[in-house]
């Protein structure tokens, strides 16, 4: 017995230490930042809040995927026009920034990032969001403010924690949007000016 509860104890003690809890909002914002990639990764499990705004990255740095505890993450201002299906590896994923990076797509299973709160892809040019998207049940803001977007998924009814949505400097018909304000009734949608543009 003394050895089970020995190897047990020490299993415990690694899940423990070895990870990060999900922190709330505050807290997240609190966290020591990192701004170095190189820095980061050589302290993995300790890395929550990551910032690497203005870097020159030509595309999502993959060594991101290693760090488990990742809770925020800001890669705006580089130019890197698609995010890898694999970024759904990062659980506790809370904030995802990437403006003005040429995006023109999100993930297909982006819905697999169960515990984003807010999601900032604003001056950017994606034009359709993929099914998946509804699935982010714990979604509170998301900015699309100056994108291509002309047609949402009928999944967007399932984002019922959405409180804000920004879809201003965008040409969308009148028609488009009351439904999409009729698919989610809660949330505060910031439109632009309908356009006469069809649909």
């Amino acid at each position: 017995m003394p050895k089970l509860f020995l190897i047990a104890f020490t299993f415990t003690a690694f899940i423990s230490f070895g990870q990060t809890d999900l922190l709330d909002s505050a807290a997240v914002m609190q966290s020591d930042e990192y701004t170095d990639l190189t820095v980061a990764l050589a302290n993995k499990e300790s890395v929550v809040r990551l910032n690497l705004r203005k870097k020159k990255y030509k595309e999502f740095p993959l060594e991101i995927l290693q760090l488990k505890n990742l809770q925020y993450l800001d890669i705006s201002k580089n130019t890197i026009k698609t995010l890898p299906d694999s970024i759904v590896t990062l659980k506790k994923l809370q904030f995802l920034i990437c403006s003005k990076t040429d995006l023109v797509t999100l993930p297909k299973n982006i819905g697999d990032m169960s515990n984003l709160k807010y999601l900032n892809c604003n001056q950017n040019e994606i034009a359709t969001l993929p099914y998946s998207f509804g699935r982010l049940e714990n979604l509170q803001y998301a900015d699309f403010w100056d994108n291509n977007l002309d047609d949402f998924p009928a999944s967007m009814k399932q984002l019922s924690n959405l409180k804000s949505l920004d879809l201003r400097n965008i040409m969308i018909s009148k028609t488009k949007q009351e439904a999409l304000q009729q698919q989610i009734p809660k949330t505060k949608i910031y439109f632009s000016a309908p356009c006469n543009c069809g649909g």
